[in-house]
């Protein structure tokens, strides 16, 4: 069958031509019914080189420039229509007399092409892996697990109180400027230490787990913190943590000294050192920096320790005792004059960047699979 002539590119000109032509495509394809005649129709009528189809579309290749889209429109719905039916798998089973499934004879071809053979390797599922976050915050974890520290989770939504009062910090402390915490909305009527805001730090969990468990006490607290700082090469509105505490009776800061270079060295090799300078904390007194060898040039000093062959990690402290009187309201076993204890804390972004050699925090977040698939 010739491909019917266009006159003109009209809608009444358009319906004509297409109606002819999937006509012409029912008479064909209700004669059809065995799996040569199908691919026969198929070579007829969506073959490569000489498809029907494709001379339809080189004659509606002429359309003026106005008659193109609906041109095009009823050129796809006309695919659409003819090129399921030209799939000799689409085919129904053949059928007996009676109406019932024909099966094919014992040995026949059509079975014969159905048969599995099992020795055949199976379709392999792609296996995920963990998030370098995600990697290095359980290795972290599993580095003071062996040292007896267990872990304790909270609450990402805290109060004022558990966020910043109960950790010593006072009304006017910088920390509790808008401009570091985000707070939740309509909060203004509430008592401050009532308020709700994202938390800060993984420290609540510290006074949570207080309120609850006596003396001794070694817990470390992975989890996700929020501020509202600018995203750079270097910080992010979103963060994690990994905080820790040991309280018990006669700890020391040499116990504290001793814990965090041990894990130090488990954790970036046997060679680092670490080495600790004062600082300041509301919630530590005494409060320091630990800086640690750097382990890119073991000390020698380069660009990414700026020369100084030392690279600062965490903050830590021996736990200020006002903030062991807030916990002895709810658990009188936390009486400061019994009992001592310390706390540390570091960021698993920081440490994920300078054990894999990331230079921008944002890469974690990305979502960029080319990124993530090295850390399979």
């Amino acid at each position: 069958m010739p491909v019917p002539s266009l006159t003109d590119y009209s809608s009444a000109s358009l319906d004509c031509f297409f109606r002819e032509i999937l006509e012409q495509f029912e008479r064909e394809a209700a004669l059809a019914r065995s799996a040569e005649a199908v691919e026969d129709l198929r070579i007829r009528w969506v073959g490569r080189k000489q498809g029907l189809l494709n001379r339809v579309g080189e004659i509606l290749k002429l359309a003026p420039a106005e008659a193109r889209k609906e041109a095009g429109k009823r050129f796809n719905a006309l695919k659409a229509a003819i090129e399921p039916r030209c799939d000799p798998q689409r085919l129904p089973p053949p059928q007996s007399a009676d109406g019932g499934l024909r099966l094919p004879a014992a040995g026949a071809p059509s079975l014969a092409a159905e048969t599995i053979d099992v020795t055949l390797p199976g379709t392999r599922r792609r296996l995920g892996a963990e998030h370098p976050l995600i990697k290095t915050m359980h290795e972290m974890v599993s580095v003071f697990a062996a040292m007896g520290y267990s872990v304790a989770e909270g609450p990402e939504v805290e109060s004022d109180y558990y966020n910043f009062e109960a950790l010593n910090f006072p009304p006017n402390h910088p920390a509790r400027d808008t401009q570091d915490t985000l707070v939740l909305a309509d909060q203004e009527r509430k008592p401050l230490r009532e308020r709700l805001l994202m938390r800060t730090h993984t420290s609540p969990v510290q006074i949570r787990t207080m309120e609850r468990r006596p003396p001794p006490l070694r817990i470390v607290v992975p989890g996700k913190v929020h501020r509202n700082d600018a995203a750079d090469a270097t910080h992010s509105p979103i963060f994690h943590q990994i905080e820790g505490l040991c309280v018990d009776v006669n700890i020391t800061f040499s116990d504290l000294k001793g814990t965090l270079d041990y894990a130090m060295k488990a954790f970036f090799g046997s060679a680092v050192k670490t080495r600790f300078f004062p600082s300041f904390f509301p919630f530590t007194e005494p409060s320091a920096d630990v800086q640690i060898s750097c382990i890119f040039c073991g000390g020698k000093g380069c660009r990414k320790c700026k020369s100084s062959g030392w690279i600062e990690l965490l903050g830590c402290g021996m736990v200020d005792p006002a903030v062991f009187l807030s916990v002895a309201r709810k658990q009188p076993a936390y009486d400061p004059e019994k009992i001592s204890g310390f706390a540390f804390g570091m960021g698993v972004e920081r440490i994920a960047m300078m054990k894999y050699g990331i230079g921008e925090i944002g890469q974690f977040y990305s979502g960029d699979l080319r990124f993530l698939e090295q850390f399979a």
